[in-house]
C-alpha cells in the first residue's frame, strides 16, 4: 500500500493572502484540517512542494476555503491551482480512504469526439491523480484521468460523465 493518498483538488485561488477554493477527491469525503501535512502534485516552480493547513473553512457545499503555511499571495496559490493535495496514509482516520456511497462506478463515459465510450468499472486513485476505469463494449479498458482539463460535466441525475480526452488517450 502507497504511503501518500489523494484527498483533495485546489480549484483556484480565492483571495490575496493565499487562500484556495479546495474540494474533496472523487469518491472521498473532505479530509483536510489544520495542521495535516499536504505534498502539491505534480511539484510546481517557484511554489512550495509542501506545507501545512493553516485554516479550513466550508464555502458552498463541497468547497471549502483553505490556507496553507507558506502560501501567503495569491501569485503562489495561482502557481498550485490545479494541483492535487496527497497526505500521509497514517494522517487520515483509519476509515477515511473508504470508497463512499455516491461513487461514480457505473456513471456512463462519454467523449466530445468518440461518443460512448463504455462505463466507470471503478475509480482508482494514482499518485498524481485519481483515475476513471472505464470498461469499453470492446471488452477493453481505458483509464482516464479525472481531472478538470478531461472531464467537461458530471451529471450526477443521468450519471453520465462527459469528457474530452487528447486524441489516442482512449487506445492507451
Amino acid at each position: 500500500m502507497r504511503a501518500w493518498a489523494n484527498v483533495a483538488e485546489l480549484a483556484k485561488p480565492k483571495n490575496l493572502a493565499g487562500g484556495l477554493v479546495a474540494r474533496s477527491a472523487p469518491g472521498l469525503p473532505f479530509l483536510l484540517r489544520e495542521g495535516l501535512e499536504v505534498a502539491f502534485v505534480p511539484p510546481q516552480l517557484d511554489a512550495p512542494r509542501r506545507a501545512r493547513v493553516a485554516s479550513v473553512r466550508e464555502q458552498a457545499k463541497g468547497t471549502f476555503l483553505v490556507t496553507f503555511e507558506g502560501v501567503d499571495s495569491i501569485e503562489v496559490a495561482e502557481r498550485l491551482a490545479g494541483c492535487c493535495c496527497l497526505v500521509r496514509r497514517a494522517d487520515l482516520p483509519r476509515d477515511a480512504l473508504a470508497p463512499s456511497s455516491t461513487g461514480l462506478e457505473g456513471f456512463e463515459v462519454r467523449d466530445a469526439r468518440a461518443g460512448h465510450v463504455g462505463f466507470v468499472a471503478k475509480v482508482e486513485e494514482g499518485p498524481g491523480q485519481t483515475l476513471l476505469c472505464v470498461e469499453r463494449p470492446d471488452g477493453r479498458t481505458s483509464l482516464v484521468p479525472l481531472v478538470d482539463a478531461f472531464v467537461a460535466d458530471i451529471d450526477e441525475d443521468a450519471r453520465r460523465i462527459d469528457v474530452d480526452v487528447p486524441d489516442g488517450l482512449l487506445d492507451l
